[in-house]
């Protein structure tokens, strides 16, 4: 049939949503669909089957096509280490460092992989849904522009703008969106999607009639605001308006659990199993107070273990664990934290980093990545995970805990995904609740992967009740409706 291309006004106005929302649709319609993002910045990310590293956001979309995640869906990663740095993953493996200035350099070669990418896609699936990357108004970077409307010109892509009325100013956003394109991207832009509509859809009307005679596109739909769709959001700045909400305790007591918001926080989605709990409340956390009344503290990976390992000392909160006596669980990065020694010439370059010393272990950083897809077993239950890291852990004593370790109340392990299954999970709370004396009993029945289908069910239906899909399903098979310019960019 064709592709379509899911762009928004800002960062987290919904893209990747939207996007898991109409691969879910197009999958239950018979279609076989795939999502692609050319050029991703996150550390929010996921190892594939094959051994790749792409966006967790891209390997979700994957699930909700009902196929399996490849690096060709996010041939181009960047994970920031820093404000100026970023690693740069191609397909799937590292292949450089680079500051912003430098990665200009990588663009013409950058671009021809994505776009090898998309065409293998396409011919290998009836549609390809894209997700662009911030705004395709981004205009002081429109020159180098790989996903956006670099793409959408390359590939002749139609282009819907998702705007995220919650925040306020929608319809300036949307105009204004459009109006900053040169005549050539313009053209690409067919219509718009209203995301988190929350009241009367009565009051809404007159400004999307306008908007569609000022701008000469269509407004596809209105989505309606829905808790509970935090489904691995790629910006950690989402953390900072993310409301996890608890679910009423199978038994006496709630579970209290603290999560060190680090500033280069990685693969957060890790704590998403724990919040699917009954009774478990989980709390990102930066105040060393906050880790008081937490019946468990979990110090979560980091694409900058040495720089965060100092924050947490400015912070304090390195003095509160180390005089901590309740449970401590620590994942990749907090796991390497946890430990007596950091000996880093890759990464941060330091050298020697004294660590807490909570664990008996030392990290080496080493120049290649481990990214695996390991399977052990914890409590007596199978575990299955994935590993993403530089950092080689020696264990030196304490006992075994996946491929990590564990003593006394601190466990450290550098599995991501571990708590994703059910009996290990139930398992690992029950125990955290005896050690904190907490009168907690874990839910029987809590099935993580049932819950991701049903909020991607979820996803589905928003699209299939509030979009027009017929004059979407138009739009991919036909390509960009022709519409107006509009000033200033005409």
């Amino acid at each position: 049939m064709g592709a379509l291309l899911v762009a928004g006004t800002t960062s987290d106005a919904g893209k990747s949503v939207v996007a898991a929302g109409l691969c879910r649709w197009l999958a239950r319609r018979g279609v076989r669909v795939a999502p692609f993002k050319a050029q991703n910045m996150s550390l929010n990310s996921y190892v594939t089957a094959d051994g790749a590293e792409i966006g967790r956001a891209q390997a979700m979309q994957a699930q909700a096509a009902g196929v399996e995640p490849t690096a060709d869906m996010n041939p181009i990663l960047l994970k920031p280490g820093s404000d100026r740095r970023s690693q740069v993953v191609l397909m799937g493996r590292p292949v450089a460092e680079v500051d912003a200035m430098e990665y200009g350099g990588l663009k013409d070669m950058l671009r021809a992989r994505a776009l090898e990418s998309l065409d293998r896609l396409r011919s290998e699936y009836d549609v390809v849904i894209c997700e662009g990357a911030g705004s395709p108004a981004e205009i002081n970077l429109r020159a180098g522009d790989i996903a956006n409307m670099g793409l959408a010109r390359a590939a002749n892509l139609p282009v819907v703008v998702v705007g995220d009325i919650d925040r306020g100013g929608v319809f300036a956003a949307f105009y204004g969106t459009v109006g900053l394109l040169d005549a050539a991207d313009q053209a690409h832009i067919s219509g718009f999607i209203v995301n988190k509509f929350r009241g009367a859809r009565e009051l809404l009307e007159p400004g999307l009639d306008m908007l569609t005679t000022i701008t000469g596109r269509k407004v596809y739909g209105v989505l309606p605001w829905l808790d509970g769709l935090w489904l691995d959001v790629e910006d950690s700045l989402a953390l900072d308006a993310r409301r996890i909400e608890t679910r009423r305790p199978y038994g006496r007591k709630s579970l209290r659990v603290a999560v060190i918001r680090l500033p280069r926080i990685s693969n957060f989605t890790d704590l998403d199993a724990l919040a699917t709990e009954p009774g478990v409340r989980v709390a990102f956390v930066t105040d060393p107070g906050e880790l008081d009344d937490a019946d468990l503290v979990v110090l979560p990976g980091s694409r900058a273990t040495v720089s965060d390992l100092a924050w947490l000392r400015e912070r304090g909160i390195a003095e509160a664990l180390t005089e901590r006596k309740g449970p401590i669980l620590g994942i990749c990065g907090g796991y390497q934290m946890l430990g007596r020694e950091i000996h880093d010439d890759v990464e941060s370059r330091t050298g020697v980093t004294e660590a807490l010393g909570l664990l008996p272990v030392t990290t080496t950083f080493a120049t290649d990545k481990t990214l695996a897809r390991p399977e052990g077993q914890a409590y007596g239950h199978p575990v299955r995970a994935y590993e993403i890291h530089h950092g080689r852990v020696t264990v030196e004593g304490g006992e075994p805990f996946l491929d990590g370790c564990r003593a006394g109340v601190v466990w450290g392990t550098t599995w991501h995904g571990a708590l994703e299954n059910d009996a290990f999970r139930r398992a690992f709370l029950a125990d955290v609740a005896r050690l904190a004396d907490r009168d907690f009993t874990p839910h029987p029945g809590t099935s993580f992967a049932a819950a991701r289908e049903h909020r991607l069910d979820a996803l589905g239906d928003l699209v299939e009740h509030h979009l027009d899909t017929d004059a979407l399903l138009d739009l991919i098979a036909n390509g960009p409706v022709k519409a107006p310019n509009l000033p200033p960019g005409a």
